[in-house]
């Protein structure tokens, strides 16, 4: 079987920078050992798959770390519509997807690519021990849901954390973000999910998910400018819709091929 392959910096305009992500259009789908296979053979932290809908989306999606298959990733999501718009023809401004998480679009607004994903609930009052001892560095809060969000007060307490990977991944969740109010925009973060086969990851779309709705409502403005301080660094354009959330970004592709399985 032979494969189309592409290799997108998703959530930057430059390359080598953002999150890379491998995408791989589909006319049928492989065994799942196979797509597992391929995504731990590409090394990339989100790799998407998508083939001709089932339903009443453009198409299906699944989205696999080296290790697993995860049920919502903003990155590979945006790279999979890049591809689409940019490399495939793909006719219109807007694609949908079903997956795991449910019914996704991606519109082209402007020069951004847009994400309209749901929500993610978030508790509060999390094991502030556990995290602070995970993290190095005790927050100002916590929350929990699908991942757990740590609240510091300042981004230098961000950018100086010294996370215990191991003790992250024996937390009850996905991932562990860490995110405080940023000097030059609304909100940074960084994203831990070793877990997950993801010690750090570089732009963590879905994150923003929990994170959008927090700072919305603290911020008191429904339009955020975010940045995810790891290595290769990202910029997302957030807006809290309530039930929803979009998150905004560029793309650039970095490489394009043929996979032989």
């Amino acid at each position: 079987m032979k494969i189309p392959y592409y290799q997108v910096d998703a959530f930057t305009d430059r390359l080598f920078g953002g999150n890379p992500a491998g995408v791989c259009p589909l006319e049928t789908w492989p065994p799942d050992q196979t797509l597992l296979a391929i995504a731990s053979e590409n090394a990339k932290p989100g790799n998407a798959f998508f083939a001709p809908a089932t339903g009443e989306a453009d198409f299906d999606l699944r989205v696999f770390t080296p290790t697993q298959e995860v049920s919502i990733s903003g990155h590979t999501t945006l790279s999979a519509a890049f591809v689409l718009f940019t490399a495939l023809g793909f006719a219109g401004d807007t694609v949908t997807f079903d997956g795991q998480s449910g019914h996704l679009r991606v519109s082209r607004q402007s020069d951004l690519l847009v994400l309209d994903f749901p929500a993610l609930p978030a508790e509060a009052d999390g094991p502030l021990e556990s995290v602070a001892a995970a993290l190095g560095n005790p927050p100002q809060s916590l929350f929990t849901g699908l991942d757990w969000m740590a609240v510091f007060a300042h981004e230098d307490d961000i950018r100086a954390l010294a996370p215990d990977m191991a003790a992250i991944a024996a937390l009850d969740c996905r991932g562990l973000m860490a995110t405080a109010p940023g000097g030059d925009c609304d909100f940074v973060s960084r994203f831990f999910a070793p877990g997950a086969g993801l010690p750090e990851d570089q732009v963590t779309g879905s994150a923003h998910c929990m994170m959008t709705p927090y700072w919305a409502r603290r911020l008191g403005k429904p339009r955020l400018e975010a940045r995810q301080l790891s290595a290769r660094g990202g910029t997302l354009i957030c807006e809290d819709h309530g039930a929803r959330v979009t998150i905004g970004g560029n793309a650039v592709l970095y490489a394009q091929g043929t996979i032989e399985v």
